[in-house]
């Protein structure tokens, strides 16, 4: 049977690159990379502060996006952009923000009652920041579960959802999905999948309880992300959550986000663990995304108000060839595009390496996966013990992207280099009845 490629996801920051025209001049290159989905963080008008996520208009494209120059209309300039990247073989989803507008948008006007308010102030969402409550000044929050205009409210925003489906977007990925009520995803996904059954809707589900996560599933999100980018490979919490919400959704990893800072600059420009990083997300789960610049080891944060063109790095390393290897891996293998059971083994492993077996859910193939957490030392493992867990199937692949291991039955003692990952992947043939 054909593999079921799922989401491999690169996030195209606006602000970094300018006009669309800009934008477009990248896509060839992504999809050569082997991603097959490009995520936009929000594209249209912004309020006072200029921030992506401050909306006071959601049918005007942001003014920074727009090049008049062509002699197309702001959304006749955002189909075209859709268009060629469906012509690179890359789906595109816009970011959804619903659960605030800007608090210039003129709704905080004619719509009060779509709004959450303390006495005749109207409410401001925020962030805490250690001990101390951040409140988002630029933004008003909305009240989607119990405002007493409900119903106007959530048509206005299936509207938007539709109107943008009709333009050919092939997704949402939605702000802070865990903080609005599951009826209204209800809603809002099975609306809009009566006339586009195959929009995809990924819910941005991080910092929020595994539970309120596992709702999000239910309520129709066919992805959402996880949180592998701070695991150290040990602690239960990171497989525990995974396993918990597999059977809800798939998920997302990522090594980075447009959120966090860049990894490039936080191992010190060491590409070791900007390999290990990325190829990991590759192998936990069955989706992936990386930021535009990841690719080139930038080392400077996307920020929603002040990055712009000229932040663009250049490059100050090339890790897209790796990207490629690791992507095309990815797509080969069923196991790797599906929240396949993964357990720890501990066989008196050495305190640097961490050993994972993954298991195929029809149960027909499974993979060995050692990593070397050092970073400066190579690490040896006893590796003929490890494969018993693979020898159930006959055969057995190392498909590594480091050179392949010659003789693996044959082979006693396994030396890993410094991050270097090893993948041993066995499967049970069916063979066709004629």
């Amino acid at each position: 049977m054909p593999i079921q490629e799922t989401a491999r996801v690169y996030n195209l920051f606006p602000r970094l690159l300018g006009t669309i025209p800009s934008w477009i001049d990248h896509f060839p290159r992504i999809a050569g990379m082997k991603f097959n989905w490009l995520f936009l963080n929000p594209l249209q008008q912004t309020g006072f502060s200029g921030s992506l996520y401050s909306i006071k208009d959601y049918y005007k494209l942001n003014p920074l996006f727009y090049d008049p120059e062509r002699g197309q209309s702001e959304m006749e300039q955002v189909k075209w952009m859709v268009d060629e990247a469906h012509n690179q073989g890359l789906k595109v989803m816009m970011d959804l923000v619903v659960n605030h507008t800007a608090i210039d948008h003129p709704f905080t006007e004619t719509h009060k009652e779509w709004y959450k308010w303390d006495n005749d102030k109207i409410l401001h969402p925020g962030a805490w920041e250690g001990e101390k409550w951040v409140s988002w000044g630029d933004l008003a929050e909305v009240d989607n579960e119990s405002s007493s205009d409900r119903d106007s409210l959530w048509k206005y925003w299936l509207d938007m959802v539709l109107y943008y489906l009709d333009r050919g977007f092939d997704g949402f990925r939605c702000d802070a999905a865990y903080k609005l009520p599951e009826d209204f995803w209800g809603f809002l996904i099975g609306q809009s999948k009566e006339s586009y059954p195959d929009v995809t809707w990924f819910a941005e589900s991080l910092g929020c309880p595994i539970e309120d996560t596992i709702k999000l599933g239910q309520s129709g999100f066919q992805y959402t992300f996880n949180s592998s980018k701070w695991w150290d490979y040990e602690e239960d919490w990171c497989l525990t959550q995974y396993l918990e919400n597999a059977p809800h959704s798939m998920s997302i990893s990522f090594p980075e986000s447009h959120d966090t800072p860049r990894l490039f600059e936080e191992c010190h420009g060491d590409p070791k663990v900007v390999e290990q990083k990325y190829l990991f997300s590759c192998l936990f789960s069955s989706g992936l995304m990386i930021p535009i610049g990841f690719e080139y080891g930038f080392k400077k944060a996307l920020n929603v108000v002040e990055t712009q063109p000229n932040d663009y790095e250049g490059l100050p390393y090339d890790f897209s060839g790796y990207i490629t290897q690791a992507n095309t891996l990815k797509s080969q293998y069923q196991i790797f595009n599906e929240e396949s059971t993964i357990h720890k083994v501990t066989l008196g492993k050495g305190e640097n390496t961490a050993i994972f077996l993954k298991t195929s859910l029809n149960h027909k193939e499974r993979c060995l996966i050692i990593i070397n957490k050092n970073f400066s030392e190579k690490e040896t493992v006893f590796i003929k013990d490890y494969l018993l867990f693979l020898s159930w199937s006959g055969e057995i692949q190392d498909i590594s992207l480091s050179p392949p291991l010659a003789n693996i039955n044959e082979t006693d003692e396994l030396t890993l280099r410094p991050g270097e990952i090893k993948i041993f992947y066995a499967s049970i043939k069916t063979e066709s009845k004629t």
